[in-house]
């Protein structure tokens, strides 16, 4: 005789979670590694203290910009009732059959959107860095980078219009750029999260402040590149970064939310067995 479903769909889930942590593990090897070359180094030195300023307001000003009028207009440019039919399909087969194919296709869905999004980040990058187009650019990058979080985040069965859920996408976006104990101390913070959302007034005290610590790090990790792209036609090297940093950042989250999924869906199993 096979398992009983609910076990076989419990041996799949955690067989992908063991995947994904393994993946997840990979990636922060791999941000260990990452350190900026010393020519990189050299020049950040000579951009002006003026300019890092700048830079870092310019990206707490895109977040609050893409969160209080944004929405509406990302939104515009996909079908979310579409989305959130689709995950409910594909969460509907994943406990209807119970295996890691079905989790498979979740993922490689989630995975299609971000090489369109990728696309689109490559061509307004070096269409505005060839302009020579720098601080203006942040915004609309902020808006195409929020927009493939979204759309990962209704793959996964999760809506994003809240102070936790814009709590929750500023610590993954923090982290994904972190080095060394920060990116330590951020990949705890979203760990947490994953298995336990806070309250509403709880994420609405915290968000102000997580909001300018994701601002210093994009612009500490993107100064010399957004620097660059004010400058005319020598910018398309500043624009050509986005879809690098697109992808960079894209990557995390899309383990992330996987990751929520996979957590939420094996406390489901577990009660459901201790309730029988």
């Amino acid at each position: 005789m096979g398992a009983h479903p609910d076990r076989r769909l419990l041996a799949a889930l955690q067989k992908e979670l063991e995947q994904l942590e393994k993946r997840e593990r990979r990636l922060e090897r791999y941000a260990e590694k990452q350190e900026p070359p010393e020519w990189k180094k050299a020049l950040e030195t000579k951009v002006p203290e003026k300019v890092r300023v700048s830079l870092e307001k310019a990206f707490c000003k895109a977040f609050s910009v893409v969160f209080q009028h944004g929405n509406t207009l990302i939104e515009k440019t996909y079908d979310k009732e579409e989305l959130q039919k689709d995950h409910e399909i594909q969460a509907y087969a994943v406990e209807l059959k119970g295996n890691r194919r079905e989790l498979r296709r979740m993922r490689k869905a989630a995975g299609a959107a971000d090489l369109r999004n990728m696309a689109l980040a490559t061509v307004e990058g070096a269409g505005l860095g060839l302009l020579g187009i720098g601080l203006p650019d942040i915004v609309i990058f902020i808006g195409m980078l929020m927009k493939g979080v979204y759309e990962a985040a209704l793959h996964y069965g999760f809506d994003y219009d809240s102070p936790q859920e814009r709590l929750f996408i500023l610590k993954m976006m923090e982290a994904s750029l972190s080095r060394g104990e920060e990116r330590i101390r951020a990949d705890r913070e979203v760990d947490a999260m994953c298995a336990a959302i806070p309250e509403p007034e709880e994420a609405k005290s915290l968000l102000k402040a997580q909001m300018d610590r994701t601002a210093e790090v994009f612009a500490m990790d993107m100064l010399l590149l957004k620097f660059i792209q004010g400058l005319p036609v020598v910018g398309l090297l500043g624009g050509a970064g986005n879809p690098v940093y697109y992808r960079r950042i894209m990557k995390y989250v899309q383990i992330r939310y996987h990751k929520r999924y996979l957590l939420g869906m094996i406390a489901k199993q577990n009660t459901n067995r201790i309730e029988k």
